[in-house]
C-alpha cells in the first residue's frame, strides 16, 4: 500500500468513527486570569482550559501558571494535553501527558484522571500524574449565582506528593492545598466577569518542612483581582 492509499485508508476510518461523525465544536474558558497582591512579590496567574473536540471525544489544552513580579520569573508554569470521554452522563475520563517548566528541573508525567459534574453541580477534577515521582490532585469548584450576574466561586486544590522529589520541593504525602473564593460580576453574558476575591494556600508534612528548611514561608494570602473569560 503507497503513502498516500495509507492516508486515505485511515482519513476514511476516522470520518467514518462515531466521535468524528458528530457537529465538533471548540471554545477557551479562562477560569483565572488575575493580579495577586501578598505579603511577598506579587504574582501575575492563570488558570484555562481550551478545546476542541465532539461531546464523544474533546481534546483539551490546560495551562495553568504564576508569574513573580519582582522577580520577573515564572514560580510555576504547567501545560497538559488531555484526551477526554465520556464515562457517564456528567463525567469525562481523562488521559494525557502534563509537562512542567521552566521553574527547577522539568518535570514530565502521564495524566489518568476524572472530570465533570457532581450532584449539585460542584465541578470536579481528580488527577493522578504518573511518573517515579507521581503526584494526585484534587479540585472542586462551585458558581453560586447571588444574582443572575453576580457569582460567587469558592474552590479547593489539593495536591498529594506520593513520593519524595526535593529537587522541586515536594514531600512524600506532604500536601499543597490552594482555597479560593472569588466574587465575580457578568459583564457580557458569561463571556466577560470581573470578579476580586482572595486566595490562600499553605503546605503540610514533608513539603512544609522542605520550605521551611529553604527558607520559604509555608503560607501565603493575597487579595486578587482578575477576570474570567468564556468563547
Amino acid at each position: 500500500m503507497t503513502r498516500t492509499a495509507g492516508f486515505a485508508a485511515v482519513l476514511a476510518v476516522a470520518v467514518a468513527s462515531p466521535a468524528l461523525a458528530e457537529s465538533p465544536f471548540w471554545g477557551v474558558q479562562v477560569e483565572q486570569f488575575e493580579y495577586r497582591a501578598g505579603e511577598g512579590s506579587d504574582l501575575l496567574a492563570w488558570d484555562l482550559d481550551a478545546l476542541a473536540g465532539t461531546d464523544a471525544l474533546k481534546f483539551v489544552w490546560r495551562s495553568e501558571g504564576e508569574f513573580a513580579l519582582d522577580e520577573d520569573a515564572f514560580e510555576a508554569m504547567e501545560n497538559q494535553l488531555r484526551l477526554q470521554v465520556p464515562v457517564t452522563d456528567f463525567f469525562d475520563a481523562v488521559v494525557g501527558v502534563r509537562a512542567d517548566t521552566p521553574e527547577g528541573p522539568d518535570r514530565l508525567y502521564g495524566v489518568i484522571g476524572l472530570h465533570g459534574l457532581a450532584p449539585q453541580w460542584f465541578e470536579v477534577d481528580a488527577d493522578l500524574f504518573v511518573s517515579d515521582r507521581p503526584v494526585a490532585r484534587f479540585e472542586v469548584e462551585y458558581e453560586g449565582l447571588i444574582t443572575n450576574r453576580i457569582v460567587l466561586t469558592p474552590s479547593i486544590e489539593v495536591d498529594l506528593p506520593l513520593r519524595d522529589d526535593r529537587a522541586i520541593g515536594l514531600g512524600a504525602w506532604g500536601p499543597k492545598v490552594e482555597i479560593g473564593a472569588r466574587l465575580g460580576y457578568d459583564l457580557v453574558d458569561r463571556a466577560i466577569s470581573p470578579y476580586v476575591g482572595v486566595h490562600y494556600e499553605r503546605v503540610f508534612g514533608a513539603t512544609r518542612r522542605l520550605a521551611r528548611a529553604a527558607g520559604e514561608d509555608d503560607d501565603a494570602v493575597y487579595l486578587v483581582v482578575g477576570t474570567r473569560l468564556m468563547f
